[in-house]
């Protein structure tokens, strides 16, 4: 269960967004360049502040402005996937692999090497150096690090927009069976309307820091008002009684 509702003023810019998922699977944030999405999970993650706001993850509150709780980041048990790899250059892929899980207590974990490994097919890389890999290699090499620390929430920063059509069709089948394999949330930041039709449980529209309507992938990918604002990065006049029909027909 996630249950997000986070305010932040950054500048002139302002975040205001909530939502709330009762699964185990994916929920895309989604929505144009600049609309919030990734400012949304570096709250999540810890690595920025809400002004005010409520984070809960599963039972765990880890940030509350009311209660005055704030969990640091590395107490918040949560995996971050950025849109490059970031593997450690020097390390093989072994080692990138291991060096969070080495980090994690052995009572915390429930992910072991090999599951990582055979479920990312990832095998034959063991022993290569992050500069031999192709970009999908790197990717599925980067998501393998973060399921290894036995994460409670993974985080994805569109995960694929460094990569070609090629290297994307190639990781998305893995990224699908993350949560069904290991029974684990995903928060999946895209402005990619594929990504969310083939990994989506959950859809939260965005727009200008304000997320604007939020349920399931199939009722709002099938309901018209929703679809115009699914298919349009633009900010117009026209759209706004499709906002307010998606935001009010749509589930939290």
């Amino acid at each position: 269960m996630l249950d997000i509702q986070v305010v932040r003023q950054q500048g002139s810019f302002r975040v205001d967004a909530a939502f709330r998922t009762q699964n185990a699977g994916i929920t895309a944030l989604f929505g144009p360049s600049g609309a919030g999405k990734t400012s949304v999970i570096n709250m999540v993650a810890g690595l920025s502040r809400p002004d005010k706001g409520r984070i809960v993850v599963e039972d765990r509150v880890l940030f509350d402005s009311d209660r005055g709780i704030e969990q640091p980041p590395e107490k918040r048990s949560i995996g971050y996937i950025f849109q490059d790899g970031r593997l450690f250059p020097h390390l093989t892929v072994r080692g990138n692999l291991t060096y969070g899980m080495k980090l994690t207590p052995h009572r915390r974990r429930y992910i072991g090497l090999d599951q990582a490994v055979d479920l990312l097919d990832i095998e034959r890389l063991l022993d290569r150096r992050p500069a031999k890999l192709s970009g999908g290699e790197k990717q599925r090499v980067a998501i393998g690090r973060a399921l290894l620390t036995s994460p409670r929430l993974l985080l994805m920063d569109e995960p694929l927009s460094s990569l070609d059509e090629a290297r994307k069709e190639e990781v998305l089948p893995f990224i699908a069976k993350l949560p069904r394999a290991f029974l684990i949330p995903i928060l999946y930041v895209t402005h990619s309307v594929n990504e969310i039709q083939r990994l989506a449980d959950t859809l939260v529209l965005m727009k200008a820091g304000k997320s604007i309507a939020a349920g399931d992938i199939h009722e709002m990918m099938n309901r018209i008002e929703c679809q115009s604002i699914i298919r349009s990065d633009a900010v117009t006049t026209d759209a706004i009684t499709d906002w307010r029909t998606c935001r009010d027909t749509s589930i939290s």
